[in-house]
């Protein structure tokens, strides 16, 4: 029998799948995110074989010698820049992942993002709910037609490829897309043009979405040098990672009118936001969901187990990213 730790309410199935195979689990008690210390001392309190993280917990070498016993730990995330994989590396800890589950449910929520945006659906339930709706009129919150305009994606992996699908299939619009190489697999799929630079989707895109990874080379992907290069009707969507937008930044831009729009599901320094972006009509915020669903949330639990059980069985795990 293996100890497990992990550091967070999950969806029970996981935890579960742990227990049916004999192991011992503990789940934080904490209802919330554990700080550096909290973590740090509930892995020491046994010679767990094993951890499950999430994405919100800062996994450094000091996590690692907290818990020298621990073979694996398991990201509940497709993201893993919460984990120092070089020093995992170091200490001979697996590092795995949850890849390819949330394709569908990410980009259903980045197309809903966009709509929400172009349509005003956010802005006008505020209006309507605030008691302004008094009748209809012909001028009353004009929305964004998206048939036959320009959506640019910036990054082409499984999400951008799905968004790319739904946009262009269902709401007739056309690709660009811009990405470290060219892939073809899009191209052939809706049609996409491949663009030499990220300045290339974003002066000709009605409409830009974010699906990179957060890397040193993302961090600030969109700042406000690139902000500028937009079209001023164009909108921005981000449901990847927070710092690849430089959030205050984007904030001058909605507040002056460089950008149309925005909507975003992910921030620079979650939970908090920059100042003056929740205060912006022109400006759709969830809160880091775009993966909520029931199905894909559970799916990641079962996926993130599986991982912990194939390293403590002697197996390779599938998703291994360190």
């Amino acid at each position: 029998m293996a100890s497990i730790f992990v550091t967070r309410k999950i969806p029970n199935n996981g935890i579960e799948k742990l227990k049916e195979a004999g192991h011992e689990v503990d789940v934080s008690e904490k209802d919330g995110v554990l700080s550096k210390e909290e973590l740090l001392t509930s892995l020491s309190k046994k010679p767990y074989d094993a951890v499950l993280c999430l994405l919100t917990d800062a996994i450094d070498a000091e996590v690692f010698e907290a818990v020298p016993t621990a073979k694996i730990f398991s990201n509940y995330a497709v993201g893993f820049n919460n984990i120092d994989t070089d020093a995992a590396k170091e200490k001979g800890v697996i590092v795995t992942n949850t890849p390819g589950v949330l394709t569908d449910t990410v980009a259903e929520h980045t197309v809903a993002l966009m709509l929400s945006i172009t349509s005003r659906i956010a802005e006008g339930d505020r209006f309507v709910r605030a008691g302004k709706y008094d009748g209809w009129a012909p001028l009353l919150l004009l929305g964004t037609d998206l048939k036959g305009k320009t959506l640019g994606i910036l990054g082409a992996g499984r999400i951008g490829q799905r968004v790319a699908h739904v946009a262009s299939n269902g709401l007739g619009m056309n690709i660009i897309y811009y990405d470290i190489k060219q892939n073809e697999e899009i191209e052939k799929n809706v049609g996409a043009q491949f663009k030499a630079t990220p300045e290339e989707v974003l002066a000709e895109a009605d409409v830009v979405t974010v699906h990179v990874p957060l890397l040193e080379s993302t961090r600030h992907l969109i700042n406000k040098e690139r902000l500028a290069t937009m079209k001023k009707s164009a909108y921005l969507i981000n449901s990847s990672r927070g710092p690849v937008i430089e959030e205050t930044a984007l904030v001058e831009a909605l507040q002056s009118g460089v950008i149309k729009g925005a909507a975003l599901d992910v921030f620079e320094e979650e939970p908090a936001l920059a100042e003056g972006l929740s205060d912006l009509e022109n400006v759709v915020i969830t809160p880091h969901i775009a993966s909520a669903t029931e199905e894909t949330r559970g799916k990641m639990a079962e996926m993130a187990a599986q991982a912990i059980l194939d390293v403590l069985e002697g197996r390779e795990p599938e998703h291994r990213v360190a």
